[in-house]
């Protein structure tokens, strides 16, 4: 897929990760300065409606070399800014050979320059992650195409990962049981900032590839950001240190109080023991415009960024974050099953799917708001997703966006929306809800479909069946009365609105009345 829309003239900028945090603020950056933008993405329908018309966006994914040299055809500079935080394993060699695809093919495609963005840090036993992150960024420079590497520590904006475990820590717990890792010292960023820094690596005259520590002016602990966003927020905040907590223990605290989950929150904190502090002067002899702003001036940025309706990017909607579905190599999926109803609703589509459309987030299901909670907490023992990362704009969704424990796979206003499920299960889930216009108002069908996988799956949708049939006709009739009422309030599980008029059992095959559903 790609937009016909683009500059003639100038040179092409090639964008990997633009549906991440970094990479989605770069991608802003660069339009409005007019550059001549091509992103790389795995699912280019994930970036339909979030770029210029100018932007290109092409297939590819850095695991596979074949897609990577349409992507890097008469590219001048390729940002990379992809990595595997969010897998389920083998992370670290994932990593080196997408960085080795890439170095590559950008060899091959004659590109002049790469820009990647690493992690600060020189210790001996530095945490699987920041390895890996600084072995790319070897990788990439030991290519023959002149790579510049920044390597950047606690990244704060609304909506990073750093600044939203802080946030979340200090809004909700008044006295807050910590670690020791939050002794550990950091040199904090603001992201414009890292922003100004890539954008401006692209025009860097080296002969050669360079490592560029960054950060701002300060160092401090983890301690001392969460205690100046308490002191910015006006709240009164005590810290508790004990001298024991496990890396497991700390990321499954972290997530049941903050919209990270026990795998990314995991991989986090083995980072954090370290001290990541700038230790080069090379980024004030090789960027003397840029002056990053003080840790205490970027939190209240960020707090003033919070503000806005939703955040520009987020780290949760990154793809990488969340980690592939459990495929397991000769892995069989089973025949799908389906469990649909529907309900007429006396209010025209637009309003039926704006009601369908607000689902999750700071309003909830609709219906049965308690057992979504214990779903989303056992998924956080089991390593999964959880329920706290919410979703990016409370009343408009597009492809690509997270819906708490759910990813936008298709949506098409106002007449379908399809989520497919990213908490750990026993094979692979979609929820779909389908609006259609029929005499003296419209049909709304909800419709979930399970692909159940190994000996597990089909027991665990028989096993939940009736609290699923009870959930679903109360999220339908829910959503029903919200439509009627104009609006998309969440009902309480009490509601005694009318419930669908249509209930279809745990059906085996193809649904022939649903539409769009994936096959």
């Amino acid at each position: 897929m790609s937009t016909t829309a683009k500059p003639d003239t100038g040179p092409v900028i090639l964008v990997t990760g633009a549906t991440g945090y970094v990479g989605g603020r770069l991608l802003r950056h660069l339009e409005q300065a007019s550059c001549r933008v091509r992103c790389l993405a795995r699912r280019p329908e994930a970036l339909a409606g979030r770029v210029q018309a100018s932007t290109e966006v092409v297939a590819g994914d850095v695991l596979d070399p074949d897609t990577l040299g349409i992507a890097l055809e008469g590219v001048d500079t390729a940002y990379y800014l992809v990595h595997s935080m969010g897998s389920r394993g083998g992370f670290e060699a994932e990593d080196s050979r997408a960085a080795r695809n890439f170095a590559a093919a950008a060899d091959r495609a004659g590109v002049r320059r790469l820009v990647y963005l690493g992690g600060l840090g020189d210790a001996d036993d530095l945490s699987a992650h920041l390895h890996s992150r600084q072995e790319v960024g070897r990788i990439l420079r030991q290519s023959p195409v002149p790579t510049v590497e920044l390597r950047a520590s606690v990244i704060i904006g609304s909506g990073s990962l750093s600044y939203e475990m802080i946030r979340s820590l200090v809004e909700r717990l008044p006295v807050m049981i910590t670690p020791r890792w939050v002794r550990s010292v950091a040199q904090p960023i603001g992201i414009e900032d890292v922003v100004e820094y890539l954008w401006r690596a692209m025009h860097l005259q080296l002969g050669g590839s360079e490592v560029v520590e960054i950060g701002g002016p300060d160092r401090v602990s983890y301690g001392e950001l969460m205690a100046e966003y308490a002191r910015q927020r006006g709240l009164r905040r005590h810290c508790l240190q004990v001298p024991v907590l496990t890396p497991r223990l700390s990321s499954l605290w972290l997530g049941l109080v903050t919209p990270l989950y026990a795998r990314v929150g995991r991989k986090l904190i083995d980072s954090l023991p370290h001290d990541t502090v700038v230790k080069s002067e090379t980024a004030a002899v090789l960027f003397p415009q840029v002056r990053p702003l003080g840790y205490a001036q970027a939190i209240s940025r960020a707090l003033r960024h919070e503000d806005r309706d939703f955040a520009e990017t987020r780290w949760s909607d990154a793809r990488s974050s969340q980690g592939a579905i459990a495929t397991r190599a000769g892995a069989r999926f089973g025949r799908r099953l389906l469990e649909s109803r529907s309900v007429h609703i006396g209010a025209a589509p637009a309003a039926v799917f704006a009601a369908v459309e607000g689902i999750g987030g700071p309003r909830g299901w609709y219906f049965g708001n308690w057992l979504w909670q214990i779903r989303g907490f056992l998924d956080l023992l089991l390593g999964g997703v959880g329920m706290r990362r919410g979703r990016r704009d409370p009343d408009r969704l597009a492809v690509d966006d997270t819906v708490d424990c759910w990813r936008v796979e298709a949506i098409e206003p106002p007449h379908l929306l399809r989520l497919q499920a990213e908490m750990r299960l026993p094979g692979r889930a979609w929820l779909q809800f389908e609006v259609t216009a029929e005499a003296g108002g419209s049909r709304l069908r909800q419709t979930a479909l399970f692909d159940p996988l190994g000996s597990l799956g089909r027991p665990y949708w028989y096993m939940l069946y009736p609290i699923h049939g009870w959930l679903f006709r109360g999220m339908v009739a829910a959503i029903a009365a919200a439509a009627m009422a104009g609006d998309a309030a969440p009902l309480g599980a009490g509601s005694s609105e009318p419930m669908a008029d249509q209930v279809a059992g745990p059906r085996s095959g193809p649904d022939a009345h649903s539409r769009g559903m994936p096959t």
